[in-house]
């Protein structure tokens, strides 16, 4: 019993207004300005787009990259729920919360870059409903998705207020929700690269690998998952000053290693056999990119291929970044660096944007310091010992 207590969440407690909160919070407010200036006058106001790239990088990152990294939740339902890996749980309700800020700040960011952001409504009236579009069913699955997030958190809010007969009433039906939550993830996730197979050949060869895009992009979204749950937990144990929760994470990365060794077979041998591989050694700068990209996911089979080098902290940390920058670059690259509409077209985002994306970044930081302090989110574990 009393392990696991030990194990049950918490609230961290401590002061909200720290030097860490006040810049978090001044980014996040720059941000809020930026956008109303962008609501009064335009998306030419203030970004960079244009007919040959009718979305930038509030689309690229805060939507296709920001859902991929919140895929901790997913991916640590799929343990604990689906393959009843039962010590993954105290990692579950943390990496549900990072989750639930990512898809909720990816799925507001698409009104940001809607011309006519007042209509954003049409995707959930039956009238306007396109079911054979590739985006339409991103919408609606993200939408649900989060949606189905925020009731598979409220059990942390319900322990707050003391609203033990709900939490009781909900907790029978709470599986119905959790598989929706497996579910609705894997749908959009491998639509996010059924839209590159949309765009034919104005995507360049090294990132166009035609029907397998769906599963490169479910298989990088789970792994994704994973690295972001290690770089959160890593995180939070350094900044809260809280024990390191290394024998889990390990176990943790020796699935998410042997997902990134599948998901390296995948790429490169769909470069060979489409005959695309000798781009990679053009001089381009698609080909630099893709040199980039590739060694985000080659670097940590290196560094992570023992048990040792997974029972360090550092590494596993090292190794997660360089997997969530490799995450990054493929949708960054597909979407935006590898996407070509023709002569005379360029793109790269605008200051204002740039600022926008960070704003995003701060305010779900500083969300998630905010919950954890106030609600029971981290395990209840003494503070690491030095």
């Amino acid at each position: 019993m009393a392990s696991h207590d030990a194990h049950a969440p918490a609230p961290l407690g401590g002061s909200l207004l720290t030097p860490v909160t006040f810049v978090l919070g001044l980014l996040a407010a720059i941000a809020g300005v930026i956008l109303v200036y962008r609501f009064i006058y335009g998306l030419g106001a203030v970004t960079n787009i244009n007919d040959g790239f009718p979305w930038g990088i509030w689309i690229a990152y805060d939507v296709v990259v920001g859902s991929a990294f919140a895929c901790g939740g997913y991916a640590l339902a799929l343990l604990a729920y689906i393959f009843n890996k039962g010590e993954y749980h105290p990692l579950v309700r943390p990496a549900l919360l990072a989750s639930l800020f990512g898809y909720t700040l990816a799925a507001v960011s698409v009104i940001f870059d809607l011309g006519r952001w007042w209509n954003f409504w049409h995707i959930f009236w039956p009238g306007y409903a396109q079911v054979n579009s590739v985006m339409f069913e991103v919408a609606v699955c993200i939408s649900a998705y989060v949606l189905v997030m925020w009731i598979e958190f409220s059990p942390a809010f319900l322990d707050r207020l003391g609203m033990g007969e709900l939490k009781k009433k909900l907790s029978k039906v709470l599986f119905f929700f959790i598989a929706l939550g497996v579910l609705l993830p894997s749908m959009h996730q491998s639509s996010l690269g059924s839209l590159l197979v949309v765009f034919g050949n104005q995507v360049h060869p090294l990132w166009q690998s035609g029907w397998l895009l769906p599963l490169i992009y479910l298989m990088t979204a789970i792994m994704l998952g994973f690295a972001v749950v290690i770089f959160e937990a890593t995180l939070s144990s350094v900044g809260f000053k809280r024990q390191m929760e290394t024998p889990v994470l390990a176990q943790l990365c020796k699935i998410m290693y042997g997902l990134l060794i599948a998901y390296l077979v995948v790429r490169v041998g769909d470069l060979a056999v489409r005959g695309a591989i000798g781009s990679a050694f053009s001089a381009s700068g698609e080909a630099l990119m893709f040199w980039l990209e590739m060694l985000c996911f080659i670097v940590p089979v290196i560094i992570l291929g023992s048990q040792a080098a997974r029972n360090s902290a550092a590494k596993l940390f090292v190794g997660a970044v360089l997997l969530m920058l490799g995450g990054m670059l493929l949708r960054i690259n597909g979407f935006l660096v590898g996407y070509e509409t023709g002569e005379g077209w360029h793109y790269f985002p605008s200051f204002p944007e740039l600022m926008v994306t960070v704003g995003l970044i701060a305010f779900e930081i500083l969300a998630y310091i905010i919950i954890v302090r106030k609600f029971p989110v981290l395990p209840a574990t003494q503070p690491a010992t030095r």
